[in-house]
């Protein structure tokens, strides 16, 4: 199992959508690469993320971020759907050189590679969200989300995550 987080505006949808891809085992809330390593006061410097366990046998980096850019908009600032602000950055982190360079060098097969603003570094800090973050769109699916439903569930029963 490897460990790979994603970066993609506010991570309730984002964690809905990643626990239906295929070879992703476990997904939790969290924030990535703050100054601080506490959930009290202000974000200072963290942006909302995805921890996501992964089997490499199952599912690459390069084909999770084929899935992660079908629910951003890779070419905003701090900004996915109605959520303003740079914890709402978008951003693929990992502890693992070789997620970075796969990450990045599915960025630049792209033909618009220069405008992509997604972040990829490595991970330097990780907090893990509180509970009643956790999971959220699956006890409160009416919540906002700026993943479009449909998304959501495009690839319901792929994962093995239950």
């Amino acid at each position: 199992m490897e460990i790979v987080y994603f970066a993609g505006g506010c991570l309730w949808g984002v964690q809905a959508f990643i626990k239906t891809l295929p070879g992703v085992k476990f997904t939790e809330a969290g924030r990535a690469n703050g100054t601080t390593r506490t959930l009290d006061g202000d974000y200072d410097g963290y942006a909302e993320c995805v921890k996501t366990g992964f089997d490499p046998a199952e599912v690459t980096i390069t084909e999770l971020m084929g899935y992660f850019f079908e629910i951003i908009d890779p070419y905003s600032v701090n900004k996915q759907g109605q959520d303003v602000g740079e914890k709402y950055r978008t951003g693929v982190y990992s502890e693992k050189e070789e997620h970075l360079r796969e990450a990045n060098a599915f960025i630049r097969e792209r033909d618009d590679h220069e405008r992509v603003a997604v972040e990829v570094l490595p991970l330097t800090n990780y907090v893990r969200s509180a509970e009643e973050h956790q999971d959220r769109l699956a006890r409160y699916p009416n919540d906002y989300c700026h993943v479009p439903k449909e998304l959501l569930n495009k690839y319901k029963g792929l994962s093995t995550i239950r």
